[in-house]
């Protein structure tokens, strides 16, 4: 759950999984390297045709909407590359909470999990964390479907209810998550999430409190806007507590002591409360994570009734582009050498600040249609562009948009009225098929983030990207 991520469902959840089947709590409920496929999209392909994807394979189907572009980037795992950026971040949240947090054993409290499968059902990634069916989250212009039973998770929360069900009471989730979302710096349509849950019994959450025994973890209250109707006051309150606390000390490890913090009251279908927290890092407030108080109705299907718990999510490459001052999200997926070394320390705690590459000189060219009458998304039209330019295409910008007013047309009908019958059912079909149209006209930027490119290199794509979209999405071209 980044806050972001966790939010949106700009930036997520939780989850690091080794696989947590042979422990369960009750009866079993499963329901929380790619090969190429032939086209652009998955979703063109021939009714009955299957998409295989990390040894499996999948039936596609209606639902079915990935592109070669983000299946080619399934299974990189950048976050256990050993001194990746996002490496480096995962491994310091480990080693602080692997340090704070020790069971009756001396071994770690948290279990973490970094192996778990991206695919995943769509229960799994919404009805077990209580997502409605119409939340505007599920929408196919917002994920990554395989078809319409499974998909590219979309947050590390998808793992939660499987691990909690298993047995786990506090554990972390690091892993790749998939979103469909503009074309800029500051977004991508893989980006990675570590996710945290902690459970707690009565025993453990008022050990230590005066007159603990008589409190209780539950009650049948109403619920409000700062508590579920099933917790009891006291509960709430410690469980808020140890959350806040156990985060600003994990924000303290990664920026350093003194740093400025606050919460601000947000919504998460799985939490109540729910909360963001924002640092005050270079004069600006910026949201680095999300968590609540888990949802009873969650933690009770998952077969953990006697206990009450929190959850939170961050991005990490949104801590990395802070902490390291990395200016474009493109460059987490860079092979040049130039980047890479920078990262290699012989400390995962040692401050470090990203020295830029040279900065090679943009291209723009600009793409102008006529929108069909219906079904067009714009997000339909960033994939197919990301599909075509990939990691060349910096971002994209809508920089006109244009309604073909009717009025225009008086002209052409007194006009019409003066000629013979058959010119005038002439006029009248061509205006009712040029009248209300509307036309977008997007601005591509093109850099390479390793070496210059050449208008000849850029011309090739951009005719290609005009092309896909008149064949892919039946625009009208007006280039």
């Amino acid at each position: 759950m980044v806050c972001s991520a966790l939010s949106r469902v700009a930036h997520a959840h939780i989850c690091l999984v080794r696989r947590a089947s042979h422990v369960c709590r009750g009866h079993q409920h499963r329901a929380w390297g790619s090969r190429p496929i032939t086209s652009d999209f998955a979703a063109s392909g021939a009714p009955g045709s299957v998409l295989e994807l990390l040894g499996k394979s999948y039936p596609q189907d209606d639902h079915t909407n990935l592109t070669r572009k983000v299946l080619s980037k399934v299974g990189r795992n950048l976050y256990n590359q050993h001194h990746h950026p996002l490496w480096l971040i995962k491994e310091r949240v480990k080693e602080h909470f692997y340090k704070q947090y020790v069971g009756r054993f001396g071994t770690p409290l948290f279990s973490v999990y970094d192996d778990l499968s991206p695919v995943v059902t769509t229960w799994q990634n919404f009805d077990s964390l209580l997502i409605p069916a119409d939340h505007p989250s599920r929408k196919k212009g917002d994920n990554y479907y395989l078809n319409r039973t499974h998909m590219l998770r979309a947050h590390t929360s998808a793992h939660q209810w499987d691990l909690l069900h298993a047995g786990l009471d506090a554990f972390l989730v690091v892993g790749d998550v998939y979103r469909r979302d503009q074309i800029d710096t500051q977004h991508y349509p893989v980006f990675h999430q570590l996710e945290g849950v902690r459970l707690f019994s009565k025993h453990e959450l008022f050990a230590g409190i005066k007159d603990g025994e008589s409190l209780r973890l539950f009650e049948h209250g109403s619920r409000s806007a700062h508590k579920q109707e099933t917790h009891s006051m006291e509960a709430l309150k410690l469980i808020e507590f140890d959350l806040k606390q156990t985060l600003s000390r994990l924000v303290a490890h990664l920026f350093g002591d003194g740093l400025e913090t606050r919460w601000v009251d947000c919504y998460f279908p799985f939490t109540h409360p729910s909360f963001e927290m924002e640092i005050n890092f270079r004069g600006e407030w910026l949201e680095v994570l999300g968590c609540g108080v888990m949802e009873q109705q969650l933690v009770n299907s998952a077969g953990a009734q006697d206990r009450i718990g929190w959850a939170f999510g961050l991005g990490l490459e949104r801590l990395a582009m802070i902490l390291y001052d990395i200016p474009d999200i493109r460059l987490f997926w860079s092979e040049d050498e130039r980047f890479l070394k920078q990262f290699r320390l012989s400390d995962i705690n040692q401050k470090v600040s990203f020295q830029p590459l040279s900065k090679y000189p943009a291209m723009t060219n600009d793409i102008s249609f006529w929108l069909p009458s219906e079904n067009y998304a714009e997000i339909d039209f960033y994939d197919l562009v990301r599909n075509i330019g990939g990691d060349l295409v910096e971002k994209v910008d809508l920089i006109d948009k244009f309604e073909h007013p009717k009025d225009l047309w008086k002209k052409h009908q007194e006009a019409a009225a003066a000629v013979v019958a058959w010119v005038e059912a002439v006029v009248s079909a061509f205006q009712s098929s040029r009248t209300h149209r509307t036309s977008h006209c997007y601005r591509i930027t093109y850099r390479h983030m390793e070496r210059t490119l050449s208008q000849r290199e850029v011309s090739h794509v951009h005719r290609d990207i005009q092309a896909a979209a008149v064949q892919q999405l039946g625009v009208e071209g007006r280039f």
